[in-house]
């Protein structure tokens, strides 16, 4: 099994439940192939950087998944027949990864998604950072 990212962009006219099919039948693909999604996330509606197929605004989504070969070549397959699909892109991510990762996987996006509920930030870790680059000045004096 390998690791993908797939960014597609959805026509803006699309309605939330054309959108969940879409977003649906790419997960059962995946998981028919046994494959695993490590995180989903619907970005929504942004302005595209240029027209695609004539439109300036674009629904955008994210899916970060384990699966085959196979299970990408379906999805972008189903992707070029279905209009309301704009564009899209999957990369490799890793050229492996074991179920034990896919876990691990699962594990730090699922806390991630709860810190940042929480309302916790990373700017915490980047202020430990200046606070010990300061404490190594003083140390050199």
């Amino acid at each position: 099994m390998r690791r993908y990212e797939t960014i597609f962009i959805l026509r803006p006219s699309a309605g939330e439940e054309e959108i969940n099919r879409i977003v649906g039948s790419t997960t059962q693909i995946i998981l028919d192939e046994k494959g695993s999604i490590i995180e989903l996330n619907k970005w929504g509606m942004k302005k595209l950087a240029y027209l695609i197929k004539k439109e300036s605004l674009g629904y955008y989504i994210f899916c970060d998944f384990a699966g085959t070969p196979d299970a990408v070549a379906e999805i972008e397959r189903k992707f070029r027949i279905d209009d309301l699909v704009l564009k899209y892109m999957t990369i490799k991510t890793a050229g492996s990864i074991t179920e034990e990762e896919i876990q691990l996987a699962i594990t730090a996006v699922s806390e991630k998604a709860t810190a940042v509920a929480d309302g916790e930030d990373d700017d915490t870790e980047s202020e430990h950072l200046v606070e010990d680059e300061h404490e190594e000045d003083t140390d050199e004096e």
